[in-house]
C-alpha cells in the first residue's frame, strides 16, 4: 500500500534540543564558509556610501550623487536574480570568478571617471556593470546553510546569524569607507571596496566542498521554474523592496545631516549605530524559541518599523537622531530575518539562491530609489525631508503585506521521491 511520509515527529519521540547559536555553530564544515564568506560581503556594505561621498564631492550635488548609486543599485536588483539562478543551475563558482574581476574592474572606473569630472552619462555607465557585477556572496552563504541544515529548525538561528552577520558588516563598512574618503580621499572608499572585494570573493569562490551541488549535468533535461513564480517570494520582495528603502534615505539623510551642522565625520557613527540596533535586535531574535508562525511575527514587527520610522523626519538633535536611528534599526533585523526564514520554504531546493538573490535585490532597488528620491528631497527642500522615505516605502509595503498575507504560508511538506528536481509530480513511497 502506497503512503507518503511526512515531517512530523512522533508524539513519542524526544523533543529536540533547543536550537542556538552554539549548535549551529558546531555544524560540520560551517567554518569553512562563514569567515571567508564574512570577508567577501563586507565590501557590499561600502559601495553605495562610497559613491556618495565620491560623486558628492566632485559634484557638489546630493541628488546627482545619489542619483549615481541609485544606477548602481537598480543594476544589481536587476542582474543579482539572473546571478543566482546561475549559481543554482552552475555552481557558485562558475558565477563569483568573472563575476568579482568584472566588478573590480567596473569599480576602479568609475572612480576615475568620478576624479576626471566626466560627464553624468559616463558614471552611469561605469555603475551599470558595478551593480551588475556586485558578489552575491550573502544568498550564496544562505543557500549553503540551507543544503546542510535542510528542514532543521536551526534555519531560523541561521537567518538570524546571516541578519547578524549583514548588520555587522554594515557597521563596519559605512565607518571603514566615511573615515577613508574624510581622512584619506575622496576616492578611497570605492577604491577599498573594489580591492576587498576582488580578495574576498576570491577566497569565498575557492571554498568548493561546502557550495550546493550544481544542477547542471545532473538534471540537464528537467526545466526549473523560477523563485519568481512562488506568490510568496513576490509578496516578500515588496517587503524587502520597503526595507531597502530604509537604508537608502538613512544614508543620505544621515549624510546631509551631518554636512549641515558641519561634522560630516558623524556620518559614519550615526549610519553604525543605526546598523548597531540591527545586529543586536538580529541576535536576540536567533537567541529566542518563537512560538508564534513567522507570517504573524513579520506583520507585528513590520508595523513597528513603520512607526519607528515616523519620527525620524523631526529629529532635529544628534542624540536624538541616534536614538531614533537605533530604534529603527532594532525593527529591521526580525523584518529580515523572519523573510529569509519564510523564503526558503516557499521555493524548492533547486532555486534558493536565486530565491535569495530576488530578496537582496529588491533591497538594492528599494534602496535605490530611497537615495535618488531622498536626495533630491534634500537638495530642493533639506530640513530633514529625505527622512520621508523611509515612512513612505514601509508604510506602502506594510499595506500590502497585511493585505496578502496569505500567500506566504508554504504548502505542507512530504519527503517524496521526486523524478527530478523541480518536477512537479511527487511519487509516493511504498
Amino acid at each position: 500500500m502506497a503512503s507518503t511520509v511526512t515531517d512530523t515527529p512522533s508524539k513519542t519521540s524526544p523533543a529536540p534540543s533547543r536550537p542556538g547559536y552554539g549548535r549551529l555553530l558546531r555544524t560540520r564544515g560551517a567554518w569553512t564558509f562563514l569567515l571567508p564568506g564574512f570577508a567577501a560581503r563586507q565590501p557590499f556594505a561600502m559601495l553605495t556610501i562610497s559613491i556618495v561621498l565620491l560623486v558628492q564631492h566632485t559634484t557638489g550635488s546630493y541628488g546627482v550623487a545619489g542619483a549615481a548609486a541609485a544606477v548602481t543599485g537598480v543594476s544589481m536588483a536587476v542582474f543579482a536574480p539572473y546571478g543566482g539562478r546561475l549559481a543554482d543551475r552552475f555552481g557558485q563558482r562558475a558565477v563569483l570568478l568573472p563575476g568579482v574581476l568584472v566588478h573590480t574592474l567596473s569599480a576602479l572606473t568609475l572612480t576615475a571617471l568620478a576624479l576626471a569630472d566626466a560627464p553624468l552619462w559616463a558614471l552611469f555607465a561605469a555603475a551599470v556593470p558595478t551593480g551588475a557585477s556586485v558578489p552575491q556572496v550573502g544568498p550564496m552563504v544562505r543557500a549553503r546553510w540551507a543544503a546542510k541544515l535542510k528542514d532543521s529548525p536551526l534555519m531560523t538561528t541561521a537567518a538570524a546569524f546571516e541578519s547578524v552577520t549583514d548588520e555587522l558588516t554594515f557597521v563596519v563598512g559605512p565607518l571603514l569607507a566615511t573615515a577613508l574618503c574624510t581622512a584619506v580621499d575622496p576616492a578611497a572608499g570605492l577604491v577599498t571596496e573594489a580591492a576587498l572585494t576582488l580578495v574576498g570573493g576570491l577566497l569565498f569562490a575557492a571554498q568548493r566542498g561546502t557550495q550546493p551541488p550544481a544542477l547542471a549535468g545532473r538534471h540537464a533535461r528537467v526545466r526549473h521554474a523560477s523563485a519568481l513564480r512562488a506568490p510568496g517570494v513576490r509578496i516578500l520582495i515588496v517587503v524587502f523592496l520597503g526595507i531597502g528603502s530604509v537604508f537608502g534615505g538613512m544614508q543620505v539623510s544621515l549624510a546631509a545631516f551631518s554636512e549641515s551642522i558641519g561634522e560630516p565625520g558623524l556620518n559614519g557613527v550615526l549610519y553604525g549605530t543605526f546598523a548597531a540596533g540591527n545586529m543586536l535586535s538580529g541576535i536576540a531574535c536567533g537567541a529566542i524559541a518563537w512560538r508564534a508562525a513567522p507570517q504573524r511575527r513579520l506583520v507585528i514587527g513590520y508595523t513597528a518599523l513603520v512607526l519607528a520610522a515616523s519620527g525620524l523626519w523631526a529629529a532635529q538633535s544628534v542624540l536624538l537622531l541616534a536614538g531614533l536611528g537605533l530604534l529603527v534599526g532594532m525593527c529591521v533585523a526580525p523584518a529580515l530575518i523572519t523573510g529569509y526564514t519564510l523564503v526558503e520554504g516557499l521555493v524548492p531546493a533547486g532555486t534558493r539562491t536565486e530565491a535569495f538573490t530576488w530578496l537582496t535585490g529588491a533591497v538594492a532597488l528599494g534602496q535605490a530609489v530611497a537615495v535618488t528620491v531622498a536626495g533630491q528631497l534634500e537638495d530642493r527642500v533639506g530640513n530633514g525631508t529625505g527622512f520621508l522615505v523611509p515612512l513612505g516605502g514601509t508604510a506602502l509595503a506594510l499595506v500590502i503585506l497585511s493585505a496578502r498575507r496569505s500567500r506566504l504560508t508554504a504548502a505542507p511538506r512530504s519527503r517524496t521521491v521526486a523524478r527530478g528536481v523541480g518536477h512537479r509530480t511527487p511519487v509516493t513511497v511504498d
